[in-house]
Order: C-alpha cells, then structure tokens, then sequence
C-alpha cells in the first residue's frame, strides 16, 4: 500500500505540473545602448542576424523545445515589436501562445520583472530569457533538475545554464568581447557561491570570504565559464524583486545580492551544457561571432537554409555559401565561402564577397570588395567601393569609391560620398550624437519621445521588415561625409575607445590583442579574508583550506583540450582570413593557459594544417599531397614560430607519423613526400631529420614504417651532408697548398 501511495504522489505531481504550461518571460530589450546608434531607430532584438531577426531565433528554439507560453515584454520601440509579431507567423501557431505587456516606463530588467508580477500572469516556474538569445539546447533535463532540486530545497529559486571553455580569456574575449567572468560552485550540489566579472574587479584581485571557504566541504574555481543567460525561476524570483527595488540588473544586483544574503537564504545552482549552443548577442563582436557560428552550423537547426520564422527560402551550397532563389550575380562575380547572399540582390561584375552576409534587395556596382562585413536589405553600394568588417545598416547607399575601414557601423539611410573613406570604428547615423550621455542601464527611447528625434515606422507585411520615415530636415546632407553624404559621424565618448575594439566586428589589432595576452599571463589572485592566497581555478578540499600550499585536483585532459582549442584557432583563421601574427598570439595565450611547451604548440599546429588539408576535396593521393604543400607553404611562418629547436621539430614528425597510422590514414602513402616539403620549405631541418632515423635504429619493425618510407630521402640526405664536409676539409687543404 505504501509504494501505491507512493507512486500515486509522483502521479500528482506529473498531473499538477500538466496543468501548469511552460512559461517564457522574453524581455524584448536589452536595456543598454551598445547597438547605437542604430537602436536609436529599431529594437535590438529585430536587428537582422543573417537576415532574421534576432528574437525569431529565440521563438523558434522556445518552440521546438516545448514552451506553450512566451509572455514578451516589450518598451523600447515596443510598437515596432508588436507590429513585427502581429504581421509574423508567431502569434498562430499551435500550442505555442505569444503575448506582449507593454511598458513605456520601465528603465531596467528589475522593473520589466516587478510589472508582470504585477499583472499576475506567472503560474509557476518559468524560464527568463532575453530576445537576443540563440540556441539549440533541449529544456528536458534543466527543469527537471530545477523542479526536483526545489521539491528537497524550497529556497533552491533559480538555475543558471552555463558552458565551460577551456580557451584562454584573451580568446574568449575575441569571440565574444565579454568581460572575464568569475564563478565559485559546489562542485557536488552545483550551487553557485560566487558570481563576479572583470569590469567589477581590478589589478586582478578578488578577496573571497573566509566562511565561504569554511562553509562548504569542496568548492570549484572557475574563470572558464560562460554565462549563458537562460535561467530557470520559481516563482519566487519576481516577488523577490518586488521586495527589492534595488534589484535593477539581473546579474549585477539579483544574482549577486542573493549570493550575499544571509537572511532569507535563497540559493542559486548552475546547470552546465556541452554539446549544445547557447549564446546571447551583448555587442557587435558577439553579433559577429555568432553570426558565424549561425553560417558554420553550430546551431542547427536554425540556419540559413531552414526556413523558421518567415525567412525566404535559402539554398546551401558548397563551402558554406547560402544564396537566396533569385539573386542576379554576374559571372565575373566571386562568392567566397560562408557568405550568405538574400533574395531579390544584384551583384555586378569583377566584385568580390567572402564570410559576409548580404540581406535582400541590395544592388552591389562591379568591382566592390566586401570583406566579413554586414549589409542588411535595400542596400546600395556602387562601383569600386570597399568594404572591411564593416556593417552597414537598410537603405544606405554608398557612392562610387568610398571605402568603410574595419569596424564602421552605418546606421539607417545613411549617404557616403563618392571616394569618401570612413575611418575605422566611426559610427555614422542620420541622428545627432545625443549631448547627454545616457548610462548602461538606461534605454532606446527614441519612439517614446526622448528629445532625439521623432520619426515614423512602418512594418512591411510581406517580410516584417522594419522601415524609418526621418523628416525632410534631418536629411539635409553634411559635410562630414564627402560630396553629396548625409548623415553624422558620432565620435568616441571620452573613456570608451577600450571599448571600440573590444566591442567591434573588425578583428582585434595586433598591439592590442598582445596587450590583452601579457595581461593574462599574470594569474588572477583569489585572497580570503586572512590573507591567505588561493588558485584561480581548480578544486578547494576542505583539508587543505588553512594549509599553505593548497592542492589542486583536475581530472580533465589538458592535452585534449589544449589541442581542440589551437584547432579550433587555426580553423578561424582560415575561414576569417586573420593574420599569422595574430593567430600566434592567440595560440601564444593558450599555451600560457594551458602551460604547454612550444613542441606542443608545434605538433597541434601541424595536426590541425594536416586536417584541413584531408578535409579540402580530393580524388587521389596526389591531390591530397598537393592540398598539404598548398596548406603547409600558407602558413609555414604559423607552424615555423613554434620550431625553435630540432626537438620542436621532430615532434612535429611523430605528430604526422601518428596521424598516418590512427586519425588521417590516408595519408600514408605520401609520408615521404610530405616530409620532402618540410624540408624543402625549410620548416624541418636536416638535423632534424636525421636524429629521428638515429633515434629509430633500435626501435622495432612497425615503429621503423615511416622511415623505411622515407629512406631514399634520408640516404640523400646523409650523402649531402658528408659531401658537404668532405668539400669543407678539401677547401683547406688547397688552401694550405697554396
């Protein structure tokens, strides 16, 4: 009878939980000013993000995941979203509920929340999300973590989904430009102890609370970790905020206000994801990032040729390169690879586009570069102009000539001039700078009469695309932009060019990204209250919290990882086009992060050239040799930086050996001939060569493969050499003679 009871209660619960729907709460602002001044006209979350809007990602992973409720709140610009959802295909479909709540006066997170839970319309555990949030990750197994945690524990009020990245921060930094985050978790409950980021901390010192240390059997040391901003909340959450009108920004004051409040003793666990993707677009950095990862496929389903959320229908082709129905290209025309070209564009002759996206409507002249840039819809670029990692916002035309250096942003119907070149990092808008410069918690007004400019908006049926009226006085040309350009250059707000690079599309300058490494080369500093000093990550046992030298436990393979993050590098790269000098920066801080030799450094570098060799097409194995040479002869300065000595080297040939026999066999054939060009390209010395036949003599058959293979080569060598000490000793004795 008791098991009856008891099964009878699990029932119940699943009963009461049916009753319940899911619940989404979608703040549809980011209450802060990073996307001006192109926010000024049109909400973040509609921004296009591969020619989608960005909260389409959003619903449709909401949708696919099993949400029956998204309740989206809306302020800035709120007309615009609602328009959008009412003209889209979100507000029918089945099973899936979307609703607004519309506020004209909420400044922050914390009083979007304080005003649903005035309005009553969450009954139950939901999740908190924002509208610019892309992922593929499945709901199942964090709301039953969530809801079971909080059956045993009912303080248990929230769970955080975060991912862990063993990239150094510098690298971490460059694909998402956010700060470097800080989190303290119980290794064994998951409970999070600790929440702080870089901007809240300096000199690299965070002081921890001795009975943080003493209160807990072990705790986790991470600044390896991204916060995904999906949460998981009780109920509890909005009455929390309620009762705190301090709570403005989620992270910043709830989290952390929590974590230090020993009264009501609320408590807060993390849930870590691995295979999924989760992200959140903060800046333009991670717009670029993940932009990328959307045309890479990281988060499919939702990629380009998948039609979610009204996008037209777009077909993949070979090496990432989507293109819309009907797109009039000329055939001089290059397409590079990941490039998406959108419906209804026309592309002249002679031009060139590579890792860009180009939205619809656009009409591109003939010999224009566009390089890892962004151009949203009804874009007009003449002949002859250039464009670097640049985005360039709808209606916007650009005369013959002109040229955008790396990080501009060209908002609405902006004008450039014929050969005018816009420097790097401008911001160009048909608005004025505002004079007031408004705080990060404070939000786009623009159509809430903020005393920046009224204008009108209007939602074109067909698409759902956004489109500004400015009055005929705010479209009168300047001077600023060359002959016949309209529109104003913003310039940098005193304390903020940090920030210009950090922030940017355009990829981070050499001095600057060296400068960020040096900083990550001095290990952070955890001190408790005594003084003691603690490691900036790793695992804290108990016995050993008052010792002097506290262990460290870290079961993970470093070498694993180390070399999926320098392959991962190397790939970027390739794809983006960056600069060697920068790519060894980069690998330079993973090897400090990691504390890796050079050899290391080497044999990673040459394992991932080798792959992206067998991954390019090919028949036979002489195609395969010939696309090693071509990789190897690109980036031999990449692989050389790394092969200071003969042992640097002969590591690199056990890398190849060992790729030959297990991950790349098809290699196997070609060793000889492979090696050959190593040498030939004086990246592997002679000495190198003939120490490893030397080191072979004594080893068995099956290791003695590669130099039977080779063993025509290293007779060469051997002969060449000897030839070459014979004619040295030959040279003096005639000098002797003479």
């Amino acid at each position: 009878m008791g098991a009856q009871r008891k099964g009878a209660t699990r029932a119940e619960d699943s009963d009461e939980l049916a009753r319940v729907p899911l619940q989404v709460i979608l703040l549809a602002d980011s209450f802060a000013t990073k996307f001006r001044p192109i926010t000024l006209e049109r909400p973040k979350v509609l921004l296009p993000l591969v020619n989608v809007p960005m909260i389409s990602y959003t619903l449709a992973w909401l949708e696919s995941a099993g949400v029956e409720e998204v309740i989206v709140f809306c302020c800035a610009h709120s007309k615009q979203v609602i328009g959008y959802l009412e003209s889209s295909e979100w507000l029918s479909q089945p099973n899936f509920l979307v609703t607004t709540i519309e506020s004209h006066n909420s400044v922050s997170a914390g009083d979007a929340l304080r005003l649903i839970y005035e309005r009553n319309v969450i009954h139950g555990d939901f999740i908190l999300i924002s509208g610019d949030t892309v992922s593929n990750m499945s709901l199942t197994q964090v709301l039953q973590e969530h809801r079971e945690r909080k059956k045993k524990d009912p303080n248990a009020v929230m769970t955080m989904v975060i991912k862990r990245s063993k990239s150094s921060p510098i690298t971490r930094q460059s694909r998402l430009g956010t700060d470097e985050l800080f989190m303290a978790i119980d290794p064994n409950t998951k409970q999070l102890l600790y929440y702080e980021d870089k901007a809240d901390y300096s000199k690299g010192v965070i002081c921890l609370d001795k009975l943080l240390l003493t209160d807990n059997s072990s705790i986790s040391l991470h600044n390896d970790t991204q916060d995904c901003y999906i949460d998981i909340c009780s109920p509890e959450v909005l009455s929390l905020f309620t009762d705190n009108f301090d709570y403005q920004h989620l992270r910043r004051h709830f989290v952390k206000g929590l974590l230090v409040d020993d009264i009501m003793g609320y408590k807060i666990f993390t849930h870590e994801i691995h295979s999924s993707y989760a992200a959140r677009i903060d800046n333009f950095r991670s717009y670029d990032t993940i932009s990328k990862d959307i045309i890479q496929r990281w988060t499919y389903p939702f990629v380009p040729d998948v039609k979610f959320g009204g996008n037209s229908a777009t077909k993949l082709e070979r090496q990432g390169m989507y293109r819309a129905s009907e797109v009039v290209q000329s055939r001089s025309a290059e397409i590079g690879p990941f490039t998406v070209i959108g419906n209804g564009t026309k592309i002249g002759s002679n031009t060139k586009i590579s890792n860009s996206v180009v939205g619809e409507g656009c009409t591109i002249g003939s010999n224009v570069s566009i390089e890892g840039s962004y151009i949203w819809n009804n874009v007009t670029i003449e002949d002859d102009c250039r464009l670097m990692h640049a985005m360039v916002c709808d209606g916007v035309v650009m005369k013959s000539g002109a040229v955008l250096e790396p990080g501009v942003v060209l908002s609405f119907k902006v004008v450039i001039g014929q050969q005018f070149v816009v420097p790097s990092y401008s911001k160009v808008s048909l608005h004025e700078q505002p004079i007031k410069q408004d705080s990060d918690e404070e939000l786009e007004y623009a159509d809430n009469s903020s005393g920046i400019g009224e204008f009108a908006c209007t939602v074109d049926k067909s698409n759902g695309v956004m489109s500004s009226q400015l009055s005929e006085e705010q479209c009168q040309p300047t001077d600023e932009l060359g002959t016949g350009g309209i529109g104003y250059v913003w310039s940098i707000c005193e304390g903020s060019h940090e920030e210009e690079w950090r922030h940017s599309i355009a990829p981070i300058p050499a001095d600057k990204l060296a400068e960020a490494m040096q900083t990550t080369e001095d290990d952070l500093e955890l001190i408790t209250q005594d003084g003691s000093v603690l490691p900036a990550s790793g695992e804290l046992k108990l016995d050993s919290i008052d010792s002097d030298d506290v262990d460290i436990e870290d079961s993970r393979d470093d070498s694993i990882d180390f070399e999926k993050e320098v392959e991962a590098t190397f790939l970027r790269a390739v794809l983006e086009n960056i600069k060697e000098d920068h790519v060894i920066l980069e690998v330079n801080s993973l090897r400090l992060s990691y504390n890796k030799l050079f050899a290391d450094c080497a044999g990673a570098i040459f394992y991932s050239m080798m792959k992206l060799a067998l991954e390019t097409p090919h028949t036979s194995a002489s195609e395969l040799c010939n696309n090693a040479v071509s990789v190897i002869t690109k980036w031999k300065k990449l692989l050389k930086s790394y092969l200071n000595d003969i042992d640097e080297q002969i590591e690199v040939i056990l890398t190849f050996e060992e790729m030959c026999l297990e991950s790349a066999k098809e290699f196997f054939p070609v060793f000889a001939k492979i090696l050959w060009h190593l040498y030939d390209k004086d990246i592997i010395q002679e000495e190198a060569v003939l120490k490893w036949d030397d080191e072979k003599k004594d080893a068995d058959d099956s290791d003695k493969v590669f130099v039977k293979q080779s063993e025509k080569f290293i007779q060469w060598l051997r002969e060449a050499s000897e030839e070459e000490e014979g004619g040295g000793g030959g040279e003096e004795e005639e000098g002797n003679q003479e």
